[in-house]
């Protein structure tokens, strides 16, 4: 008998216990957010700061760090290497700023090997700057990757200082509405 008494009491109980607290409407309440870009910020593009091929300047400017797009490997590498780590969080912090961009990343290789290991060492390139901008908070949909393997060289000559210019990941951008490299 006090079995059928207590469980509604003990059902009651528990419904009570699992209802949750509405916030309130103008959202005050919660904890603050703090958001780290770490190191320099990058304003919003706005549209004159647009060059001719509708790219942000800052991407374009020799003077800006943003236009250094290309990420060097070791030969058979394809471990991003520490000298361009704040390079790559700069184009994240730029893409994380500017959420209408898009960018395509270019894995590149030198002339040895055959067609198809150097295909998949320019993927393996390509996703290694993919998943950096990814980790340091960019939208997956905004980044592609795709391997172009030894078939667009930077340097044609031969020898070590014309590979080394080839074995590299590309960055190149686009704007939501199509303009830009890609």
């Amino acid at each position: 008998m006090t079995i059928k008494l207590l469980l509604p009491v003990l059902l009651s109980a528990l419904m009570l216990g699992c209802t949750t607290t509405p916030l309130p409407e103008d959202g005050a309440g919660g904890a603050p957010v703090e958001t780290r870009s770490g190191g320099s910020t990058v304003t919003q593009v706005r549209a004159g700061d647009l060059d001719a091929s509708g790219l942000p300047r800052a991407l374009t400017d020799p003077k800006s760090k943003l236009s250094q797009r290309s990420i060097f490997f070791d030969l058979d590498r394809y471990e991003i290497k520490a000298e361009y780590q704040d390079l790559v969080a700069a184009h994240a912090r730029f893409l994380v700023d500017n959420r209408g961009f898009k960018t395509l990343i270019q894995g590149n290789t030198d002339e040895r090997g055959s067609r198809e290991y150097n295909l998949a060492l320019g993927q393996k390139r390509a996703d290694a700057v993919k998943r950096s901008l990814i980790l340091l908070g960019v939208r997956e949909d905004q980044v592609e990757s795709v391997s172009l393997g030894k078939e667009k060289p930077r340097n044609t000559g031969t020898g070590e200082a014309a590979w080394a210019e080839n074995r590299r990941a590309d960055i190149l951008y686009r704007t939501a509405d199509g303009r830009g490299e890609f």
